[in-house]
């Protein structure tokens, strides 16, 4: 098969996208097809339109390319208008599938979804809608209270509506992060006025919306949830602080363990919630959705990832080898499920 996977962008989640992208494509080319991987926004100058699928070909080169591209990033934003960078869009138009291995704005968010529908682009993952959705927690908490799926308490602030003070109904400790952040850059846990004065000026310098939501003690645990399916769960304990972007993509920083050490009982709730959570906001093909279980148990669901880390070490990779699936074949299967969308 003939695939274009598309990486890097203009997110914060830059950099993870191309390790994810170079990872996808190693993994697609170990199955004996005809990836490349190209940047979303920068694009590529040269094509050889004679054989742009070509046999031979060098991934961690193209990873390279792309990242040479990163210091001027700011400044390319601000100079050009278009977000799909040179020969991309025709790229996408001669393969037979696009894989999105884009993290963040401009990739999560449904905007690449929508303009492929138009041109008849077929891509993994889910379409446009449920994509933007998911990005926008504020309304993923909406979404998720309407269908029972249980969420911490909180509300939203717009920088025009910004009061330093807290809602009635909330208290210390809280949490103040982007509306449609991911991998946690933009998330501040906050224990008194000062700091989250302060946290309020460092969210809304990343963006114009505000979740603020009531703290949970408790630990981390994500499921994937693939064609409808609730895949093993992982646990998810930091060495020390919280899962923030740090610690995330620091090594030694975090344990992950999977299957989680739980009961099957916590198991099954946990399962039974990721499902729940896919379908209130609509999800296609595969998702990863992140939850805290407090000491005694109760669950709390704390967001839905579209586009969620694709590494060889990432946490749906990691679910998959519990089901007996390596990592080329689970690249194989995210394109099988998304096809579905097209049948």
């Amino acid at each position: 098969m003939r695939i274009v996977v598309l990486a890097g962008g203009t997110s914060t989640e830059r950099d993870v996208s191309i390790v994810s992208g170079a990872g996808i494509c190693n993994g697609l080319r170990a199955k004996g097809h005809k990836a490349v991987l190209i940047d979303v926004f920068c694009g590529i100058n040269q094509v050889n339109w004679e054989d742009p699928f070509p046999e031979e070909y060098d991934v961690e080169a193209a990873a390279d390319y792309i990242r040479s591209f990163n210091k001027d990033i700011e400044m390319l934003k601000k100079e050009r208008r278009e977000f799909f960078g040179p020969n991309v869009l025709e790229l996408c138009k001669k393969a037979e599938f696009v894989f999105l291995g884009l993290h963040g704005a401009n990739g999560e968010d449904g905007r690449v979804q929508a303009a492929f529908d138009l041109l008849g682009i077929k891509y993994t993952g889910t379409g446009y809608l449920s994509s933007a959705m998911a990005m926008d927690k504020g309304v993923t908490k909406w979404m998720f209270q309407m269908y029972d799926v249980p969420v911490p308490g909180g509300t939203t602030m717009k920088r025009q509506e910004r009061k330093d003070q807290l809602e009635e109904g909330l208290s210390f400790p809280v949490v103040v992060k982007t509306c449609c952040g991911g991998s946690s850059i933009g998330v501040y846990i906050v224990h008194d006025q000062k700091e989250y004065t302060e946290a309020l000026d460092a969210a809304f310098s990343y963006e114009e919306e505000v979740v603020i939501e009531e703290y949970i003690q408790g630990t981390e645990y994500t499921v994937a949830v693939v064609d409808g399916v609730a895949y093993p769960v992982v646990q998810i304990v930091p060495c020390e602080g919280f899962y923030d972007y740090e610690n995330k993509y620091k090594p030694g920083a975090v344990k992950e363990t999977c299957p989680a050490p739980i009961s099957e009982e916590l198991t099954r709730r946990l399962q039974e919630n990721a499902v729940k959570g896919y379908r209130a906001l609509g999800l296609e093909s595969y998702a990863r959705l992140d939850f805290i279980v407090t000491e005694d148990e109760k669950i709390y669901c704390l967001e839905a990832n579209t586009l969620p880390g694709m590494t060889p070490t990432s946490l749906i990779p990691q679910e998959a080898a519990v089901l007996g699936m390596d990592y080329p074949t689970l690249c194989e299967e995210l394109i099988r499920v998304s096809e579905k969308k097209y049948q």
